[in-house]
């Protein structure tokens, strides 16, 4: 779903959709129902986070707008205008969901997907993380696709508080929101500095985050990241792989080594201990790199092949 093209309608339209969804909000707002019957611990009765920026959102522009608002929020300055050239494609009128999250990578930021509750929506804002999500206006028959932020909620009043199109404040009821976010597949991400983590993600949802993150920013940025998700999830194999590649991309040798080890010993897997050898060879210790090497040519797998590569090299 996440490479479903969204297009935004534009401001002058929001009227309408607003009539649209008046006439449509005859489902079912379970979550709203479940809020009512049991509020969430451990969080306060009302947040709002004022201090998020607010860009007006302009024609097909609430993409780059929303963006920026939560961009702005975590310390990563940058305007709408900028934005646009990124996550806005011209020819659909509009942002694809996988842009706004590779935009807010390549501007450094970790774009974390969240699970689809309005609790999860309360956690994360209560955290200080405004949330991007994605709203359908209309109906599922003449949808209006709409992104806006999350700033906070009113567990008393049973209402959201966003910046969304042309206000910056605007109150929306738990359960008209419900709908309109379900409509559109109750899409959500919040931004993160490197370092930080997303309050509601689980384990695979920062993985899969963690992982494009890596890719898209510069070296020795995951580093952080990758620290700070082990951490919260020690025996992740995957986590302990992507924080030796971020340390040997960032060129530390030693960093590199010492996650690989870990992961080898932690987990006694091929990948790790052929990765091991690798860097131990480029540190120009053979003897310790042909004990790495031949332990992941015994453990088979996938890798061996690549194992058995590093062991033949290593004898050279």
């Amino acid at each position: 779903m996440s490479e479903f093209l969204f297009l935004e309608k534009r401001r002058r339209l929001i009227g309408a959709a607003a009539a649209l969804v008046a006439l449509g909000l005859s489902g079912c707002a379970a979550q709203t129902a479940a809020l009512r019957a049991a509020r969430p611990t451990g969080v306060p009765p009302r947040v709002e986070l004022a201090a998020v920026p607010y860009y007006a959102q302009e024609d097909y522009q609430c993409g780059p707008a929303a963006l920026a608002m939560v961009l702005g929020a975590n310390g990563f300055g940058v305007t709408p205008q900028a934005l646009a050239g990124q996550v806005f494609l011209p020819g659909r009128q509009g942002s694809l969901q996988i842009e706004m999250l590779s935009g807010a990578r390549r501007h450094g930021a970790l774009a974390v997907e969240i699970p689809g509750t309005l609790e999860a929506l309360m956690r994360e804002t209560a955290a200080g993380h405004p949330v991007v999500v994605l709203l359908n206006l209309g109906l599922s028959w003449a949808p209006t696709w709409h992104y806006a932020v999350v700033i906070g909620y009113d567990l008393d009043d049973e209402s959201f508080l966003l910046r969304s199109g042309p206000m910056e404040r605007q109150v929306m009821p738990f359960r008209t929101f419900e709908l309109t976010w379900e409509r559109a597949g109750k899409w959500a991400f919040v931004v993160v500095p490197p370092g930080q983590l997303a309050a509601t993600a689980d384990e695979a949802l920062t993985t899969r985050a963690l992982v494009a993150f890596e890719k898209a920013a510069p070296a020795g940025r995951a580093v952080p990241a990758y620290r700070a998700a082990l951490a919260r999830w020690p025996d992740s194999l995957t986590l302990a792989m992507g924080l030796g590649n971020s340390q040997y991309q960032a060129g530390n040798l030693r960093g590199a080594e010492a996650a690989f080890r870990d992961a080898a010993k932690r987990h006694d897997a091929a990948a790790a201990w052929n990765n091991l050898a690798n860097v131990l060879l480029e540190l120009k210790r053979p003897v310790e790199a042909r004990k790495a090497a031949q332990r992941a040519v015994e453990l088979g797998g996938p890798t061996q092949d690549a194992a058995r590569d590093t062991l033949q090299r290593i004898r050279r």
